[in-house]
């Protein structure tokens, strides 16, 4: 209707202006132009069938009237429109009838896109190109500029408002940490148990039983079991040059001095009986000299091997940043180790193993000598249980090797297993005879000595002895006891003294 009015005005004023007085259509409007009656148009002014008025603005375009609703919950748990304002040339809101989601009586903002927070970076809506989502930048990602994120270096991680990176902390195995406090506290017992040892024997040193165990390889031992202890403290100690280098040294060398003394005695008695199956005279290099010889020949070869790897691979500390790379940046810590690899670890150690399994070898070729006689059975048990120790522990060491506690794991593993091996040395070669030495010195007294021939023809018998199955144990006991007293008995043989632990 307003549009029909509208127009009904705009031609009114056109017959004013062009015919004036004439009624009817004059000849000048016979031909209208539409631009000069648009002019007409946009002129008007009246009140509309709304009772409001009509006009148009300089483009054309007529006045806004907008009812503004709200959609709004009620008293009643419903939801509706509510008539909140009005727009007539101008917006008249009434703010206190507007109610928000969350009773929030602030007005939200009225933007197509927020600013993006520090550590994100703006993904731009396809087809707006004013409007964008906030991406935070994740990982070890910060934010490089107001549209991309970059990957920190391989050493640094994102700071707290990954504006930026940052250096990953540098950790080592602390002495208060539960993983050092414990092999530590381990260490420090056998020490002062291992040194009580060194110092009875010292003490006692010319006694039946001191002498009767071979003084030289007991020291040899004692100083490698001291060394399985002593290596704890390098392990944990904090890595630079010098404590890399110990490592290097010290790390096989405890255990290498343990077995070499250990596989000598094994041999060394295993070659006596033997040699006695054959022969009444004693076999070559059995004497203390031959043994310190043969053992250190042992040692020596872990030294040069040791020395060689000195001279191909210096000595040296570095950063492993991958061993605790974790999904949280701010949980990324670099480990501070020295140069030593799995791979380099196992064949520091794997001489000394060879020398385990060989001495385990021969305690087993040596169990049925007779316990009177040497200390073949304690070694025995004792190889037995360092083997069973020592195939625990590849299996845990080599498990955790993707561990996030790797470097915690493999120490205290590594550490408690060179402990229990010495200590399991320690407590069955060595404190039986501590105990006797100083409760018992009754029995800490010279034996009668016995000539070689008797001792062989003893192990020899007592081989029947488990063997003798096709005649009865009584007539084969019989023969052991007469061939015993015919070689005591002897006395051009060639004397060699003993007692109940060791040739």
């Amino acid at each position: 209707m307003d549009a029909v009015y509208a127009m009904a005005h705009a031609l009114h004023r056109m017959h004013r202006e062009l015919c004036y007085g004439y009624p009817g259509l004059c000849p000048k409007m016979a031909n209208i132009d539409g631009k000069e009656l648009l002019s007409h148009i946009r002129a008007v002014n009246f009140n509309g069938s709304a009772g409001t008025p009509v006009v148009f603005n300089e483009n054309g375009d007529a006045p806004g009237r907008y009812d503004i609703f709200q959609y709004q919950s009620t008293n009643r748990s419903t939801r509706e429109y509510k008539v909140i304002g009005t727009w007539t040339n101008k917006l008249h809101l009434n703010v206190e009838a507007m109610k928000w989601r969350a009773g929030d009586p602030s007005l939200p903002a009225s933007v197509c896109s927020v600013p993006c927070r520090m550590g994100e970076r703006k993904k731009i809506v396809k087809g707006v190109p004013c409007c964008w989502h906030c991406e935070r930048c994740e990982g070890y990602h910060f934010q490089a500029s107001e549209f991309s994120c970059e990957l920190c270096p391989y050493e640094q991680c994102p700071d707290a408002n990954r504006t930026g990176c940052q250096n990953i902390p540098i950790i080592k195995l602390e002495w208060h940490s539960p993983w050092a406090v414990i092999p530590v506290f381990i260490s420090m017992l056998g020490i002062i148990a291992t040194t009580f040892v060194i110092v009875t024997f010292v003490r006692y040193n010319e006694t039946p039983i001191v002498r009767a165990s071979g003084r030289e390889m007991s020291y040899v031992l004692l100083t490698g079991i001291f060394l399985c202890y002593a290596i704890t403290f390098l392990m944990i100690a904090a890595p630079d040059v010098g404590v890399c280098s110990f490592r290097r040294i010290f790390l096989g060398l405890g255990m290498c001095f343990s077995y070499a003394a250990l596989l000598t005695k094994t041999n060394r008695i295993h070659r006596i009986f033997e040699q006695g199956k054959k022969s009444v005279s004693a076999p070559r290099f059995i004497s203390p000299a031959s043994q310190l010889v043969f053992t250190f020949s042992l040692i020596s070869v872990q030294l040069l091997g040791v020395f060689v790897w000195f001279a191909v691979d210096p000595p040296h500390t570095f950063v492993d940043y991958g061993e605790q790379r974790t999904q949280d940046p701010a949980a990324a810590r670099g480990v501070l180790k020295c140069d030593i690899s799995d791979l380099s670890l196992i064949c520091s150690l794997g001489y000394s193993i060879l020398l385990m399994v060989t001495c385990t070898v021969y305690a087993i070729k040596t169990r049925g000598v007779p316990e009177t006689f040497n200390e073949a059975k304690p070694i025995g048990f004792t190889m037995y249980t360092t083997c069973i120790i020592w195939l625990a522990f590849i299996p845990i060491f080599f498990g955790t090797a993707q561990s996030a506690e790797r470097m915690y794991i493999q120490t205290t593993t590594l550490t408690i297993s060179l402990s229990l091996s010495a200590s399991v040395s320690l407590g069955m070669l060595y404190m039986p005879k501590v105990y006797v030495i100083i409760f018992h010195p009754e029995q800490n007294i010279p034996k009668r000595k016995r000539s070689f021939k008797a001792i062989v023809t003893a192990a020899t018998m007592s081989g029947k002895l488990q063997k003798g199955g096709d005649r009865p144990n009584g007539e084969v006991k019989t023969e052991l006891c007469e061939s015993m007293e015919t070689n005591t008995s002897s006395t051009k043989t060639t004397y060699v003294s003993y007692s109940n632990h060791a040739i």
